[in-house]
């Protein structure tokens, strides 16, 4: 099969909309047929979990999604023993769940979690395919429809939030970024219900207020705010308290930097 060809398992029209900007899908599908790990590199609200939600109703398979956090162990994805209804019995985590039926295991943000999570990952993340639960004494070997996808945001890594070389080497992986202006338009566009030329005008805001970070912002305005500020706006808000709300303040709780942002915003809107 070629890598333009990706096989359908379900009507497009009734999948997560997503709109490709490259060969990801292609690329996506055939890691899946391949079973290889895959490693989405992006920043925030670029559309990295979008796409996965996509290519799991595509692929037509059970998807298994975990936000990583400080506190996530090994356990929370492995599974421990809890007590139910007097006895004491063993609960599979999310990520066993997905090797034991079958399925799509995505760990978002996975620099996020505690260093014991990378442990467990790596022999799933070889020729092994293998999930060893130590509490219950089980070795899973991980069916071919199991996929394993890990997601970051490198703009964020550090010296103490970052994957190791032998980590990362495991993966396939895929950069994202903020669409084309023409796309993200469109993407705005049909998320919202706001017209298209409308939403132009806040596709070509974000390019400015993108142009700012490392400047005074550590992150630049994502489409999912776009598509915010657009649905407000479509339900009657006025532009600039639609776009304080989703344009500003979740991007910087200084006064001065809000104000360097709304200066933006008027000189686009008036």
């Amino acid at each position: 099969m070629s890598l333009s060809t990706v096989a359908t398992h379900a009507d497009e029209s009734a999948l997560p909309y997503y709109q490709s900007v490259g060969n990801e899908c292609a690329l996506f599908d055939q890691a899946f047929r391949q079973r290889l790990p895959v490693l989405l590199k992006g920043p925030t609200g670029c559309g990295k979990t979008r796409f996965v939600h996509h290519m799991a109703a595509k692929l037509g398979k059970p998807l298994y999604t975990v936000s990583c956090h400080d506190d996530l162990t090994a356990a929370d994805l492995t599974g421990r023993y809890l007590l139910q209804g007097g006895e004491t019995r063993w609960v599979d985590g999310p990520l066993t769940r997905a090797v034991r039926e079958g399925g799509i295991c995505y760990l978002d943000e996975v620099v996020e979690a505690r260093k014991d999570v990378t442990v467990v990952l790596h022999p799933l993340t070889d020729d092994r395919r293998l999930l060893p639960l130590e509490r219950t004494g089980e070795l899973l070997e991980a069916p071919d429809d199991f996929m394993l996808v890990v997601s970051y945001n490198p703009g964020y890594q550090h010296i103490l939030k970052s994957l190791k070389p032998s980590t990362r080497q495991r993966f396939v992986a895929m950069s994202f970024d903020f669409p084309p202006p023409a796309v993200e338009r469109d993407i705005v566009a049909r998320e919202s219900g706001l017209a298209p030329d409308r939403c132009a005008a806040l596709v070509n805001l974000a390019a400015s207020l993108r142009a700012m970070k490392g400047q005074d912002l550590e992150e630049g305005v994502s489409t999912r705010l776009l598509v915010y500020c657009a649905t407000l706006i479509g339900a009657g808000m006025p532009i600039l308290e639609a776009a304080r709300a989703t344009l500003v303040e979740p991007l910087s709780d200084d006064a001065d930097v809000q104000e360097g942002l709304m200066e933006a915003i008027r000189a686009t809107f008036g």
